[in-house]
């Protein structure tokens, strides 16, 4: 199988099936797992892709034959691998490959009460560990239970956002063939609701389209079927349905950061004075609005375990970033694409405006999105865009190089498995944002000449 370290990432575990993950090294995961965090119970799930149910099998029984007993929840989305975490207080397991294509299968890993398991916190012992239990089998000694958590799930969501008082609204939902077929009728049902799915059916060679909403392309049939349906919401998930991306009734994508803000000011309402968290490359609206609601807004780099760090470390109640991961302190500090959708049709439909009219109380600025580049001596790049803007911004290096000027600002940093560099940049308007745009971009591609 070669090197673990192919497929141990910096926060889960993603590879090829089988070339670099096949059940041999599951199942030497799955005791390694036990080992290393100490698990006498555990509880898995998994998705929809083929490998997903061999792979998780293998998993159960390395787990079992260091004694470990494990509760099989069987199909579920992360979201709802994290309740079950938290709400039986054990360490769990999701299987899946979230948003890659249908040949990859990966894992998510967490201790007892959704707490993440990442390369600083146990996810590379897991895999020197396994790296030595590859091939090494022993006889199952823990037990293994089924349970159905679909159902508590949905119930205990619903208990987080109160939608009995809103009124009725036609909902597109667009579930890519992923985990969201699986979710959304339990958690919506019984709703004032008028549902229409989108690629409900379980299937992990995605068939019409990739599951991931971040892709324009992929919100097409979204867009074209709100229109036609005179809906009032879409609603986009990702494979493993941990991600929500919104679009309004005219078939206008939402941006992350308006829905950050959106929700931002749900939680605050509830728990005033409250923390907020928001990686450095969501709109500068995001933390304007959380104070005039008097909030606590804090800034960090991006990746979901800087954020869910600093929710544990402030007792923040809300997190949201640029990439449709939202946070809540109610869910475990865990991300939760659903619970962000209940909040949005709650606040749709609390009132009687078009969401396009909700929205546009949390969009400010003028974004450019996320725009890479390829550049093969990256810290040359940066330094040189520093330089080019030195005097006239401030600069900061939390994460990559953000400049702040005028009304506007970029952030320019690099990948971690790619030699690409990552530019986001904003301002008041779009004219001043495609000036520091191209420029930056201009900087780039001189160092690439």
């Amino acid at each position: 199988m070669g090197d673990l370290a192919r497929i141990f990432k910096a926060y889960d575990v993603r590879g090829l099936v089988p070339d670099e993950f096949d059940e041999p090294v599951a199942e030497a995961v799955g005791a390694a797992f036990v080992e290393v965090t100490g698990a006498r119970s555990m509880v898995l799930a998994h998705d929809m892709r083929e490998s997903s149910p061999v792979l998780a099998d293998a998993f159960v029984r390395g787990a079992r034959s260091r004694g470990a007993d494990v509760v099989h929840a069987g199909l579920g989305s992360t979201d709802l691998l994290y309740y079950a975490s938290g709400s039986l207080g054990l360490p769990g397991v999701m299987f899946t490959a979230s948003h890659n294509p249908a040949q990859y299968n990966g894992m998510k890993m967490c201790r007892a009460g959704a707490v993440p398991i990442g390369g600083d916190t146990g996810l590379t012992e897991i895999r020197d560990r396994a790296a030595e239990l590859v091939g090494v089998t022993a006889t199952p000694t823990g037990s293994l239970i089924e349970k159905d958590l679909l159902p508590g799930y949905a119930d205990h969501l619903r208990t987080l956002v109160d939608l009995s008082g809103i009124r009725r609204l036609k909902v597109v939902v667009d579930a890519g063939n992923g985990m969201g077929g699986h979710t959304v009728p339990e958690v919506l049902a019984g709703l004032p609701i008028d549902l229409t799915p989108l690629y409900f059916e379980l299937d992990g060679s995605f068939p019409n389209h990739d599951a991931n909403p971040l892709e324009a392309a992929n919100l097409v049939d979204l867009q074209r079927a709100v229109v036609a349906e005179g809906a009032d919401i879409g609603l986009a998930f990702d494979g493993d349905a941990d991600r929500c991306w919104v679009v309004d009734e005219r078939g206008e994508s939402v941006s992350p950061s308006a829905i950050t803000a959106l929700v931002a000011v749900r939680e605050l309402a509830k728990h005033p004075g409250a923390t907020v968290i928001h990686n450095l490359i969501t709109s500068r609206g995001v933390p304007e609005i959380v104070r005039e609601h008097g909030g606590d807004p804090v800034r960090t780099r991006v990746g979901h375990s800087f954020i869910k760090a600093e929710m544990a470390r402030t007792g923040a109640v809300f997190g949201g970033e640029h990439s449709a991961h939202y946070y809540f302190r109610d869910f475990w500090f865990a991300d939760s694409g659903m619970l962000a959708a209940l909040h949005v049709l709650a606040a749709l439909g609390e009132q009687p405006d078009p969401l396009s009219r909700v929205v546009s109380a949390y969009s400010r600025y003028h974004a450019s999105g996320e725009i890479n580049s390829t550049v093969a001596d990256q810290d040359a790049a940066v330094r040189r865009v520093r330089s080019a803007f030195g005097g006239r911004g401030e600069a900061d290096e939390l994460d990559g190089l953000t400049v702040s000027g005028d009304g506007w600002w970029f952030n320019l940093r690099a990948s971690n498995t790619e030699p690409l560099l990552r530019l986001n940049a904003e301002a008041a308007d779009e004219t001043t944002m495609t000036a520091v745009l191209d420029e930056v971009l201009d900087l780039l591609r001189e160092v690439q000449q």
